[in-house]
């Protein structure tokens, strides 16, 4: 199938995002527009110590109006690798650092509107190491066994996706 970019312009420009719209030409010839969201990239640990706990964060997501359940992640800064994001992440959110961190899997958080791409990281050998959080950022850590996340992702109790689809990454290690 043959899209054809006829335009693009973009629409707002905030602090993690652009938001552009393209105009296309479909195969059928149709011209349709499509709203997107332009990111850097992001990243998402999942980092265990050494009695097989997993290492969540808590935190107000306005969005869903609550508190969720998450795996630290963080948006990549232009320019920056992934490696570096994470490193960095992991000692913003949780306080650690890794003795060992490798990447396990990458995936596109939304295609459908967003051109956000996430990498997966697994994080072993931690130890404390932190650096100060976001200012916007309010977090409490929340340590789970693994067998257990995974009871609770089954169960519906951790609604991330991008917490789901890393702990299903990190089984085949683990």
């Amino acid at each position: 199938m043959k899209f054809e970019l006829l335009q693009s312009e973009s629409l707002f420009q905030g602090r993690a995002f652009e938001i552009r719209r393209d105009h296309l030409k479909t195969p059928s010839g149709r011209v349709a527009k499509y709203d997107i969201i332009e990111h850097h990239g992001s990243v998402i640990l999942v980092p265990i110590d050494a009695a097989g706990n997993v290492h969540f964060v808590r935190q107000y997501r306005h969005a869903t109006g609550g508190e969720l359940l998450e795996l630290p992640a963080g948006t990549l800064e232009p320019g920056e690798e992934p490696l570096e994001c994470a490193n960095r992440e992991i000692r913003e959110e949780i306080g650690m650092a890794a003795g060992s961190i490798r990447e396990i899997g990458s995936f596109y958080l939304a295609p459908g509107y967003s051109t956000e791409y996430m990498h997966v990281f697994l994080a072993t050998g931690l130890q404390e190491s932190p650096l100060p959080p976001d200012t916007d950022e309010y977090l409490s850590v929340q340590k789970i066994p693994f067998i257990k996340a995974l009871e609770m992702a089954r169960k519906g109790e951790i609604p991330d996706a991008k917490s789901l689809a890393a702990l299903l990454l990190a089984q085949h290690y683990l």
